[in-house]
């Protein structure tokens, strides 16, 4: 039996892209700070020369599906991260975002084979996604891990 698992070592070669929302910016700017600190002490030059890393800012998070598609579909990257912060108001506009970006991300994912994290924060209120981006834990550090891990298993069972 075979066991085939991603790691966390240091990667110098990995390319990364990040998709990150423009709406809820104060979220999704911390939650990009402990994605990229993560990133950069696991090995990624997160510099702005980078060759390794590039990141594109979309209005909000309805709208990454549509350019996770287009950098996935580039053949540059061999995994993205999309980050956004979707928190609910008085109106069922909350719903239809979560559940298109989610759906959107997951098929660009399956259709191009290049492993997209889903860093999209889906709280009732700004304190809880405040406490997610960085009051208690920056679950940034969580999705960059994520794409640590999953970019080393894609190589691992191409």
């Amino acid at each position: 039996m075979a066991t085939i698992e991603g790691t966390f070592e240091k990667s110098s070669s990995l390319k990364v892209a990040i998709v990150i929302a423009r709406f809820n910016d104060l979220i999704t700017s911390k939650l990009l700070s402990g994605c990229l600190d993560c990133l950069s002490r696991h090995g990624i030059d997160v510099s702005e020369s980078s060759k390794q890393l590039d990141i594109a800012w979309v209005p909000g998070s309805f709208e990454l599906p549509l350019i996770s598609q287009k950098l996935a579909r580039t053949g540059k990257y061999e995994v993205l991260i999309t980050l956004g912060a979707v928190i609910r108001g008085d109106t069922p506009h909350f719903d239809v975002v979560v559940s298109e970006a989610s759906k959107g991300i997951a098929t660009v994912s399956r259709e191009t084979g290049v492993p997209i994290i889903f860093g999209v924060l889906t709280t009732d209120t700004m304190q809880q996604a405040l406490e997610r981006a960085g009051i208690k834990n920056n679950l940034g550090w969580s999705y960059a891990l994520q794409a640590l891990e999953m970019g080393s298993l894609i190589k691992a069972v191409s």
